[in-house]
């Protein structure tokens, strides 16, 4: 049986899996470009038979809709784990109860975004602060923080945001890490929770927490930045729901950074640090090396396989993920 994709279902509608099957759990599943990519994948790597079925559950979804997915996960025989995306925090919250083990990063952080299982059972884990820190690796200059003393924004306090933080700001990085980072949000819970996570961080990196609940905020937030500053837009306006958090008053800092961690979409927060690339010497990044990372993590996990985070191995992966881009609707 060869490898391939099932049609996207809900929590009601699950249904016991016929052959090895990972799944991921979001909010428009069925648009993602994994939807080919992962067929081209698991043969390449030998997953014979293996399945990827699609769980569409809205923003915010119902706490019980999240524990019949997760219950259902641990129960079939055949239901390998999963990823989950957006919904990484809630999905934690909903059904921390129901998780065999969780591994440290998934603890501090509050959130999942990898089910798997093994010998002790359902295992929760956070991938997020590996892949976030392997994809910032691939596009910001070594000694960059350290060299300039810039800053960083990051719009959206969920899942992503708590590992991206985390990352750059280990004490381990010495000087090369930002000299501020900021996090604005539209929930003052999300930020309360941000905000508790960081403070049980062995770090010194200053942290800044906006309530956000216009874009008048976030662009002022991006008006304050110091050049060379990052800017990330991990709200999830752009793919999640349309539109973006600021809008064209907001002026990136000079020579700094654009990170959208979308690659689909209408992607109106990409296009507008674009029209500004030339004249701020900005780099602009969307999510395609996020993406990558964060699903052959998962899928190494989940499958109990080795995937190498660089090198030809993984080069061969991207190649063929790349070759499904061209197709995938923006």
């Amino acid at each position: 049986m060869s490898a391939g994709v099932l049609p996207v279902m809900t929590a009601a509608t699950l249904r016991p899996a016929e052959s090895p099957t990972l799944y991921f759990v979001g909010v428009t599943t069925g648009d993602s470009s994994i939807q080919a990519v992962f067929p081209r994948w698991a043969e390449h790597l030998g997953l014979d038979g293996a399945r990827l079925q699609g769980v569409d559950l809205p923003l915010h979804a119902d706490p019980e809709d999240y524990r019949r997915v997760v219950e259902f996960i641990a129960a079939d025989e055949l239901s390998m784990g999963a990823l989950v995306t957006t919904h990484k925090i809630d999905l934690y919250r909903a059904c921390a109860d129901m998780f065999d083990v969780v591994d440290p990063h998934a603890k501090m952080m509050g959130e999942t975004s990898c089910l798997s299982k093994s010998e002790l059972g359902l295992v929760a884990h956070a991938k997020d602060p590996i892949s976030s820190g392997l994809a910032l690796d691939a596009f910001v200059p070594a000694g960059h923080w350290a060299r300039t003393g810039a800053e960083v924004l990051s719009m959206g306090a969920g899942g992503s945001t708590i590992a991206i933080t985390w990352y750059l700001s280990q004490a381990s990085r010495g000087a090369d890490r930002p000299a501020r980072i900021v996090v604005t949000n539209r929930s003052q819970a999300r930020l309360d929770h941000l905000r508790e996570v960081h403070q049980a961080l062995p770090t010194d990196t200053p942290f800044e927490y906006v309530l956000a609940e216009d874009t008048a905020a976030n662009d002022a937030a991006v008006n304050a930045l110091p050049p060379g500053s990052l800017v990330i837009n991990a709200t999830g306006l752009g793919k999640d729901a349309p539109g973006s958090p600021i809008t064209g008053a907001a002026r990136f800092p000079e020579t700094g950074l654009a990170w959208d961690l979308n690659y689909r979409g209408d992607l109106v927060f990409l296009d507008q640090a674009r029209a500004q690339q030339r004249e701020r010497s900005l780099h602009v990044e969307d999510g395609w090396v996020y993406f990558l990372h964060g699903w052959t993590q998962v899928i190494a996990e989940v499958f109990h396989i080795a995937i190498p985070e660089s090198g030809p191995e993984f080069d061969a992966l991207s190649t063929l993920a790349l070759a499904t881009r061209k197709d995938q609707k923006r």
